[in-house]
């Protein structure tokens, strides 16, 4: 488990909804599918970054990321998180891979695993970092993934440059705790030097908003067009605030053998539908049972959400806890 520039704050947090887990093996993103592949009123919950400020060599202000009290394992997504704004945030003076170490030490998380950040560090003189979301690639009782979508701004000189990506974070659980044992950076590759007109299309409407490694997934040309299909024909009707397309996914579905449709380009989930994240218990049921259905509509064979849908095709739409906190929409082709 999208954005215009500038990541717009979700809406606020829902009381608790905690689900035991223990024993309970739940499936990851795209039931048929752990490894790795490659703008709304403001909230207490999910702060995001405001606009770029001026001068153009500072960095925009940032805050950090914090679940609702409705996620299933809210520590879990807390400790993935933190993680990630450690090693991609640093002051002046304070960046490489030593001073991440030193970060990370701070938050007692192995600190090997600086190596393993990919893009998050760079030889920037200084970074600033925002958590847009934080989803499930999946949970079980004592393993999780956690795909945490940041975007990230870093100053060189007097350049500020923006970027991002999504890190699938690899969790375990012990004595009620969670640690962190493996990351994941997306690796969404090169830019096409050409692209179907409707994924040029669906990059250019400003009524689907693209984390960047799932916008870098769509430049690639290794999505496939009935997915941006799909989003153009969504955003006729909605807002879509997508989380993962392609890359920043786990390459099986988690605790099974079965590919995820997600690392072969056919599949992307949706963390925000116009305005209303999909995790806040405030969010109108009504409002994401239309959108599952008119996913389905638009050519899904697989919806996944936090409502269990009745109709469609054999097994067309599931639920799990997994998807408690986003949509997700896949294809065969």
């Amino acid at each position: 488990m999208t954005r215009t520039p500038v990541p717009a704050a979700p809406p606020p947090g829902r009381r608790a909804v905690l689900v035991s887990l223990a024993g309970i093996a739940l499936a990851g993103c795209s039931r048929r599918t752990t490894q790795q592949s490659g703008t709304p009123a403001p909230s207490t919950s999910r702060p995001t970054a405001s606009a770029a400020p001026s001068p153009s060599s500072a960095l925009p202000h940032t805050t950090p990321w914090r679940p609702t009290s409705a996620e299933v394992q809210p520590a879990a997504k807390l400790r993935a998180v933190r993680m990630v704004e450690a090693i991609g945030a640093w002051t002046a003076g304070r960046g490489g891979a030593a001073a991440a170490r030193a970060r990370v030490a701070a938050l007692g998380l192995p600190t090997g695993l600086v190596g393993q950040a990919g893009p998050l560090l760079s030889t920037a003189d200084q970074a600033a970092l925002q958590v847009v979301d934080a989803q499930y690639g999946g949970i079980l009782a004592r393993s999780a993934s956690v795909l945490v979508v940041c975007r990230q701004w870093t100053r060189h000189g007097d350049t500020v440059r923006a970027g991002g990506t999504t890190v699938d974070v690899r969790l375990s659980a012990s004595g009620g705790a969670w640690t962190v044992d493996a990351l994941h950076p997306a690796q969404p590759g090169p830019a096409a030097r050409s692209l179907a007109p409707d994924v040029r299309a669906a990059l250019a409407d400003d009524r689907i908003v693209l984390p960047p490694a799932a916008a870098a997934d769509l430049r690639s040309g290794q999505v496939h067009t009935g997915v941006a299909r799909a989003m153009l024909a969504l955003a006729r009707t909605y807002r879509l605030e997508v989380s993962v397309v392609r890359s920043g996914h786990p390459l099986d579905v988690f605790g099974t053998s079965r590919p995820s449709d997600h690392p072969r380009g056919r599949a992307f989930d949706v963390w925000r539908i116009d305005g209303h994240a999909v995790v806040d218990p405030a969010t109108s049921r009504s409002l994401i049972e239309r959108f599952m259905r008119d996913a389905a509509a638009a050519g899904s064979y697989n919806v996944g959400g936090p409502v269990l849908l009745s109709g469609g095709g054999p097994d067309q739409f599931f639920s799990d806890a997994t998807h408690h906190d986003h949509v997700h929409v896949g294809f065969r082709t």
